[in-house]
């Protein structure tokens, strides 16, 4: 297998691992409505096969730094979504 396409494969990896978990904080009955739509309109942008894994990956983190500040989240939603995006972070091409 080549380089790039095992490197395609951990990205590719990645982005499920860290769309799961941005999953479960969007169907979270506890997490405030405002953040659900951005964490969800992330997951979009996620599976965006138009742009590259890296541009994804990187627009996606954006919006999730703002609403990583807001102080109406559920300790357990911050905690997942932190973990999401350093999943993110890790993308590489």
């Amino acid at each position: 297998m080549s380089s790039k396409s095992k490197k395609q494969q951990e990205n590719d990896g990645k982005l499920v691992k860290a769309s799961a978990s941005l999953q479960q904080i969007a169907d979270s009955n506890i997490t405030p409505r405002n953040i659900r739509k951005i964490v969800k309109d992330s997951i979009t942008v996620l599976q965006d096969t138009k742009l590259s894994v890296a541009v994804r990956a990187a627009n996606a983190i954006s919006m999730l730094d703002e609403v990583a500040q807001d102080p109406n989240m559920p300790s357990f939603a911050r905690v997942t979504l932190w973990s999401a995006v350093s999943e993110l972070e890790s993308i590489r091409e």
